[in-house]
């Protein structure tokens, strides 16, 4: 059941782990599955865990005063999901987490970030995962700004293949920030 985050935490720290940091990593991270549509989090609720999916899709979302729903991401096996905002200063969340899809995690508590990032290769990947977020959401904001929305669409198909097989239309339209309509015109016109 670790295996795949041992896998993930050794490729983004270039170390290899010690049975003894493996045993702990264990001791630290708790297995969870939520049902299809169940929440891992909930807007106006502390974010209490970060979790890594083992299987499985979530997506994080607001919802404005209209009931319109905003993407924030799309997560599918060997990503992390929290609000790391809410999860570090331990502040109440704007955001949701729901499960897409039968989900399977492991779980790290709050208490357990500490001891977690005790561990050299753990403190390596968590540096790096840092460096790649920071770079990912300058990215966005970026393609925002400067690319089409055809562009947008065509970037997010090349970086991101599966998300096309595991998540609506209408969800990827959101994540990128566009509507449903412009997206699906798009998709008309890139199968011509």
């Amino acid at each position: 059941m670790y295996e795949p985050l041992f896998d993930y935490i050794e490729r983004y720290s270039n170390s290899v782990l010690s049975s003894e940091e493996k045993e702990k990593i264990q001791s630290l991270l708790l297995p969870k599955k939520l049902r299809k549509k169940q929440y891992f989090l909930e807007e106006g609720s502390h974010c209490l865990y970060t979790g890594f999916i083992l299987k499985g899709a979530t997506r994080q979302f607001s919802v404005d005063s209209h009931g319109i729903e905003y993407i924030l991401q799309l997560a599918v096996e060997n990503w992390w999901i929290v609000d790391r905002q809410s999860f570090i200063n331990q502040t109440p969340s704007k955001y949701y987490i729901e499960a897409w899809e039968n989900t399977e995690l492991l779980i790290l508590p709050r208490p357990h970030l500490d001891p977690f990032l005790e561990i050299p290769a753990i403190k390596e990947m968590f540096w790096k995962m840092s460096e790649n977020n920071h770079i990912a959401s300058q990215k966005r904001v970026d393609d925002a700004i400067s690319l089409s929305a055809l562009q947008r669409y065509e970037s997010f198909v090349e970086l991101y293949p599966e998300m096309i097989q595991r998540f609506p239309l209408h969800q990827i339209a959101s994540y990128l920030g566009i509507s449903r309509e412009t997206l699906s015109r798009i998709r008309k016109q890139s199968f011509r």
